[in-house]
C-alpha cells in the first residue's frame, strides 16, 4: 500500500509539472496581449510596447538590456505605460534575468513569446489562412516521415478535422449575419480551393499509409467537405453583394438604405460636399448614335421587320427627323426659354414647370453641347441645400447666348 500511494503521488507530481510547463509556455507566447495576469489588452499601444521591446533584444544578442536601455528604447511612450508593460512580461515569463540572482541589472527576452507575437500578426493579415496552409505542409511532411506511428497520424487527422469543422462554423454564422461582417472577414475566404485541395491530398495519404484510420480519415473527410460548402455559400453572398461591379469597396445596399432612413437632413446633405460631377459628354449626331447602336453587337438575333404594304402611307410625315430639323427645334427651344434676353437663370426655367423639367433641362443639355448654337449652360460650384423647398438641392446655373 506503501508503494501505491508512492507511485500515486509521484505520477500527480509529474502530472503538476507537465501542466505547468504547458502553462509557462503559453504564458510567454500571449505575454505580449496581456494586460496583466488575467485580462488581455485594450490597446493596441501595449502590443506595440512588447514588440518593440523584443526587438531591441534581438539586436542587443547575448548581452541582453538593463532596465535604463529599455526604458530608452522605449522613450516615445509614458513612463506609467512602459512599467506596465515591462512588469507584465517579467511575471509572465516574457522578459527574464540572464542570472537569477537578487539586484540583476540586465534581462534577456523569450524566444517563445517572439514566436507567438509573429504568430498573432500573421492571424491578424488573413484569418488564419496562412496558418492552415503551414499545418496542411507540416502534416503532410510528418505522413510521409518513415517514424511517423498511427497514434501520431490519428492525432493529426483529429486535430485537423476540429479545425475544419469550426472554421465551416464560423463561415455559417458570417453568411447568415449581416454583410458587412462578411466584408470584414472576407480573407478567410481568401485559397479555399487551394486548402480542399491539400487537406484532400492529406486524407488520402494517411487513409493509404493506416487503413486501419479509416474512421478518423471519415471524420476529417466529412468535415473537408463542411468547411467547402460554407465558403462557397459565403462567396457567393459576397459575390451577390458586390453586384456587377465586383468591388467589394463599394458599401453594399443594405448600408445605403440605413443610411437614408436614419441620417439628418444636414448628413444627407453632407453626401456631395466636395464631390466633382464628371463633364458632360460630347455632342454626337443622331445619326452616328443610330448607326452606332445598329452595328452594335447584339445579345439576342434581331426579329424579322413585318411585310410592308408596296403604297405609299399617307399618313408618313415628311420630316424623317434630319440633322437639320433637329437643329432648327433646339435652337427655337433655346429662344423661347431666353424670350430675347441673353441670359437666364436656369432655376426659374425650370420652376415654371416642373413636371416637364426633366425634358427642359435635357433640351437645354442638348443646345449647349451642340457646336453649331450659340448657347451654352454655365454652373457655379456651389450647392445650396433647401430641406423643405422643391428641388432639395440646387445649384446655381446660367443659361446664356455667346453669339448672334
Amino acid at each position: 500500500m506503501s508503494t501505491a500511494s508512492e507511485n500515486a503521488s509521484a505520477a500527480g507530481l509529474d502530472d503538476v509539472l507537465v501542466g505547468e510547463a504547458v502553462l509557462g509556455v503559453y504564458r510567454q507566447m500571449f505575454a505580449a496581449l496581456a494586460r496583466d495576469s488575467g485580462a488581455v489588452v485594450d490597446d493596441p499601444a501595449l502590443v506595440d510596447v512588447a514588440e518593440t521591446l523584443l526587438a531591441a533584444f534581438a539586436d542587443a544578442g547575448e548581452d541582453g538590456l538593463s532596465r535604463e536601455q529599455m526604458r530608452h528604447v522605449c522613450r516615445r511612450y509614458p513612463a506609467e505605460v512602459f512599467e506596465n508593460r515591462l512588469r507584465v512580461l517579467k511575471g509572465l515569463g516574457a522578459i527574464r534575468e540572464v542570472f537569477p540572482k537578487p539586484n540583476q541589472l540586465r534581462y534577456r527576452a523569450s524566444f517563445t513569446s517572439v514566436v507567438g507575437l509573429m504568430f498573432v500578426r500573421r492571424m491578424m493579415l488573413d484569418g488564419g489562412q496562412s496558418e492552415m496552409h503551414r499545418l496542411l505542409a507540416l502534416e503532410q511532411l510528418n505522413v510521409a516521415d518513415p517514424r511517423m506511428t498511427p497514434e501520431q497520424a490519428r492525432a493529426g487527422a483529429e486535430g485537423l478535422a476540429r479545425a475544419f469543422r469550426l472554421w465551416s462554423v464560423e463561415l455559417l454564422t458570417l453568411t447568415n449575419g449581416t454583410i458587412e461582417e462578411l466584408r470584414e472577414q472576407a480573407p478567410k475566404l481568401w485559397g479555399t480551393e487551394e486548402i480542399l485541395l491539400r487537406a484532400e491530398r492529406l486524407h488520402g495519404a494517411i487513409l493509404r499509409r493506416w487503413p486501419l484510420l479509416d474512421r478518423a480519415c471519415t471524420e476529417l473527410r466529412a468535415a473537408i467537405y463542411a468547411y467547402g460548402d460554407a465558403s462557397r455559400r459565403a462567396a457567393a453572398r459576397l459575390s451577390d453583394s458586390a453586384g456587377t461591379t465586383r468591388n467589394l469597396t463599394l458599401l453594399p445596399p443594405e448600408t445605403w438604405r440605413t443610411f437614408t432612413r436614419t441620417a439628418a437632413p444636414e448628413d444627407l446633405a453632407a453626401v456631395l460636399e466636395g464631390f466633382v460631377f464628371d463633364a458632360a459628354a460630347p455632342w454626337h449626331e443622331p445619326s452616328a448614335v443610330v448607326a452606332a447602336v445598329e452595328d452594335g453587337p447584339r445579345v439576342t438575333p434581331p426579329r424579322p421587320a413585318p411585310p410592308r404594304p408596296s403604297v405609299p402611307d399617307a399618313g408618313l410625315s415628311a420630316d424623317t427627323g434630319s440633322d437639320l430639323a433637329a437643329t432648327e427645334r433646339l435652337r427655337e427651344t433655346a429662344e423661347q426659354v431666353l424670350r430675347g434676353r441673353d441670359r437666364v437663370a436656369v432655376a426659374d426655367v425650370l420652376a415654371e414647370d416642373w413636371a416637364t423639367a426633366r425634358r427642359r433641362l435635357a433640351d437645354l443639355a442638348s443646345v449647349h453641347l451642340h457646336p453649331e448654337l450659340p448657347y451654352r449652360l454655365r454652373w457655379s460650384d456651389a450647392l445650396e441645400v433647401r430641406p423643405g423647398g422643391v428641388p432639395t438641392w440646387l445649384s446655381p446655373g446660367w443659361f446664356e447666348r455667346t453669339g448672334a
